[in-house]
């Protein structure tokens, strides 16, 4: 009988997402030495090489690589026990790991925290911010319960809800207050300011202004929505941003804020949780929450919703 500890699985998970045992031991909140250790007596048990190593990387064997897969489909089942576990109770409690993207999360997060904390006091609420990819990847290996992201996400093994939706909005330097809103076609001959690569907002901005084929005469990037709208404050260009960042971000920059004319450009704010996770009536129960938050109510099944992109 091969005796591999569920702790070992987990330190060869991290140690594979992190490529290097310093992070991964800190991940794991163990010594170098001791997540080391644990790896070698688990190659012993094996009696296979799981990683290849060298003085400044590593890598998994071929071996090691097969065995992650199974490995991965281990831990998540074990979670989803306690997980099953959790859905059987009248409450909602214990840990709820939430993802948000960055052209959300400043925004919406707080008030989310606020009334779950209200709303559900037992609950031990974990987030992560960072990009679409990373956080449709976490949730589906089990690392996150669930996300909140712009759909469609486009995942089969995840659960697409849509929450509501919202607009964009055209962000100008302060003198260009009351002037006539540029259309689409206009903007494109502009200087226009937009997130860096990575950022579904930067996808959905190209897409109303029709960039996607053609690259943009002029586009400059940027890592947040905040410096975003000081470089526009500073004269620099235009851009857009979406409605729920408008007050936080334009108090403190000489900016003009503008609608489009209708059909407005928009994004549909939703959640996704995997298929298979037993917490699927709880996390409905959340998106309520978040639906709140927004001050919103919920959208229709993303069914009505998949097909659609940003509003043009």
């Amino acid at each position: 009988m091969i005796n591999v500890t569920l702790r070992q699985l987990r330190y060869f998970d991290a140690l594979a997402r992190h490529g290097h045992f310093g992070r991964a031991a800190e991940a794991c909140a163990i010594s170098q030495p001791a997540l080391s250790m644990q790896i070698k007596e688990m190659e012993e048990v094996l009696g296979s090489l799981l990683l290849e190593r060298s003085a400044r990387q590593i890598a998994l064997t071929t071996f090691g690589e097969e065995l992650l897969l199974r490995v991965r489909d281990i831990l998540r089942s074990v979670d989803e026990l306690g997980d099953f576990a959790r859905a059987t109770r009248d409450r909602l409690a214990g840990r709820l790991r939430v993802g948000m993207i960055p052209t959300v999360a400043p925004y919406l997060l707080p008030k989310v925290i606020e009334n779950l904390a209200r709303l559900h006091p037992e609950l031990d609420i974990h987030v992560r911010e960072t990009l679409t990819a990373k956080l449709i990847t976490e949730v589906a290996e089990g690392r996150l319960d669930t996300a909140i992201v712009a759909l469609p996400a486009s995942e089969p093994s995840l659960t697409e809800i849509a929450l509501f939706r919202e607009n964009f909005l055209l962000v100008r330097p302060g003198e260009q207050e009351g002037t006539p809103v540029p259309s689409r076609e206009t903007l494109r001959e502009m200087k226009l300011l937009l997130l860096e690569e990575g950022h579904c907002f930067r996808d959905q901005a190209l897409s109303f202004c029709n960039m996607r084929a053609s690259p943009p005469r002029e586009v400059l990037d940027a890592s947040s929505l905040s410096t975003l709208v000081q470089m526009v404050g500073a004269g620099i260009g235009v851009t857009l941003i979406p409605e729920m960042a408008v007050d936080v971000e334009t108090r403190s920059a000489s900016v003009s804020v503008a609608r489009f004319k209708n059909p407005q450009p928009s994004r549909t704010i939703g959640m996704v949780w995997r298929k298979t996770s037993p917490l699927a009536r709880q996390l409905l129960q959340i998106s309520d929450v978040v639906c709140l938050s927004a001050g919103k109510k919920r959208g229709r099944p993303i069914s009505e919703l998949a097909s659609r992109r940003v509003t043009a």
